[in-house]
């Protein structure tokens, strides 16, 4: 398994500010049509998505432009914490556009529950690459709509996110190999 996770500098859209992107680049030992499929279909999102120990519980997922990922990642005391995805573009096999948020089990915008300047949304763009039998995946996050505090704080926890997706993408490396292995 090859990864590669950077941080770079990006200007802000409509906006001289700079702010800091999430950059991941990893391989998976798995064709590119079960990695979509994980990243796409409900159970399976289920079974690799979110932090090590918790357990998501998807409340809708509509793949499609303005469509929603809605879920709850129930920690391990029991509470869940609420967050969505909105998809901006779908392109199936080959690349997710989506904000994501956190929310409330109704889906309204909420603030992150650890952290009160978080940007309340954040950009993403997953790309998904064949390379030889392997799949290479691209993720590139960045907050929008955000005020100065939110920025610092999102470049404060780049490190943190890097940490949080490194045990993420563990759990889809195994999901992967499971699901491999029963096919």
């Amino acid at each position: 398994m090859a990864e590669k996770i950077a941080n770079r500098m990006t200007p802000a859209p409509a906006s001289d500010r700079e702010i800091a992107q999430l950059d991941i680049t990893r391989e998976f030992d798995a064709p590119r049509d079960l990695v979509w499929k994980a990243w796409t279909e409900p159970e399976r999102l289920a079974r690799w998505w979110g932090a090590a120990g918790s357990e998501i519980r998807v409340a809708n997922l509509d793949l499609r432009p303005g469509g929603v990922f809605h879920y709850s990642m129930v920690t391990p005391n029991g509470s869940p914490i609420w967050a969505k995805f909105i998809y901006r573009e779908v392109d199936p096999q080959s690349r997710l556009v989506f904000v994501n948020s956190f929310s409330d089990e109704r889906g309204g915008l909420t603030r992150n529950p650890w952290i009160a300047e978080w940007p309340l949304e954040i950009h993403n763009t997953l790309t998904l690459t064949e390379v030889d039998g392997r799949t290479r995946l691209t993720l590139r996050g960045g907050p929008i709509n955000a005020s100065a505090a939110e920025l610092a704080s999102f470049t404060a926890a780049i490190g943190g996110m890097e940490k949080g997706f490194a045990g993420t993408f563990k759990q889809l490396d195994a999901y992967l190999a499971e699901a491999l292995a029963r096919a």
